[in-house]
């Protein structure tokens, strides 16, 4: 155990403090780290006159050039469920809700929602309340305040991403004694933290639809053979799983999604999605939104 906290310990050291990754308390939007120079190859040159050729034409590209058939499809009965009810969808949590990594200005999984739902027509009023950095405390806090207390009172449908920066904050706090029971611990702390903020939106609104969107991890990529990261990823999902089911809160995987893939679906960070990891993740919520 030993050698693999050691491993542990080794790998976040790389991830964390080499790409500059830190969970400090940010109540205002910075921006991600400079974006890595890419080699130069003729794939890329190739793809380059194609998209040139394309402009001069007057066509240009959208994200609905890579998507799926099955997700056009979604997207169609999620429009059919949602048609004349004017609802009103907010979104609220940490970076990933924001969109950071997404640098094509679409706004995440947030505007790619926007985007398609209301690709005809107006049907769904979106609100991105999102804050990189937000931990289960600070959200706690962030519903007292009248604007988020107003938004969460008028939503039909709520969507909630929060907890990785729980994790990475026992992370910082453990740093030099990294241990798998540090994580664990916390773990009981972030249930009755989570428990509180579904209480509140409870009482705020009893009637609204709320959606709570599971953890992926992000170390798969790299890092396949240190299990003990994927256990605790794991771990927080099925916590989070449960209370969500006891508030009778959708809880919405996320963590298969970034499996065994041969696409790039991370941001030059490593750490949060990419658009192409964002479209994955408005795929799946599109899924969850609808009624069969």
């Amino acid at each position: 155990m030993k050698k693999k906290t050691t491993m542990i310990l080794i790998t976040l050291l790389i991830l964390f403090v080499g790409i500059g990754i830190t969970i400090r308390e940010q109540q205002e939007d910075t921006n991600l780290l400079p974006s890595k120079t890419k080699e130069v190859n003729e794939d890329d040159v190739n793809t380059q006159k194609k998209e040139n050729e394309n402009v001069s034409k007057g066509e240009t590209s959208t994200p609905a050039d890579f998507l799926s058939k099955e997700f056009f499809t979604t997207i169609k009965r999620t429009i059919h469920y949602l048609s004349g009810k004017n609802l009103r969808i907010v979104a609220i949590g940490d970076s990933l809700t924001q969109g950071v990594g997404d640098n094509t200005g679409q706004g995440g999984y947030v505007g790619i929602l926007d985007t398609y739902i209301n690709r005809d027509k107006k049907i769904a009023t979106f609100e991105n309340l999102g804050l990189r950095g937000n931990r289960t405390d600070q959200l706690i806090n962030r519903l007292n305040e009248p604007a988020i207390k107003e938004s969460i009172q008028n939503a039909d449908i709520i969507l909630i991403t929060i907890g990785a920066n729980d994790i990475m904050k026992v992370l910082e706090e453990n740093f030099m004694n990294i241990t798998y029971k540090a994580f664990s611990d916390e773990r009981v702390y972030y249930e009755k933290r989570l428990r509180e903020i579904f209480s509140k939106m409870n009482a705020l609104n009893p009637n609204a639809s709320i959606y709570l969107i599971g953890f992926y991890n992000p170390f798969q990529q790299y890092f396949q053979h240190i299990k003990e990261l994927d256990m605790i990823v794991d771990d927080w999902n099925n916590t989070s799983k449960k209370v969500a089911e006891d508030y009778g809160v959708t809880f919405i995987p996320t963590k298969d999604l970034f499996i065994n893939t041969n696409n790039n679906l991370f941001a030059d960070d490593h750490f949060h999605p990419n658009e192409n990891g964002y479209q994955l993740m408005a795929e799946r919520i599109l899924k969850y939104l609808v009624i069969e």
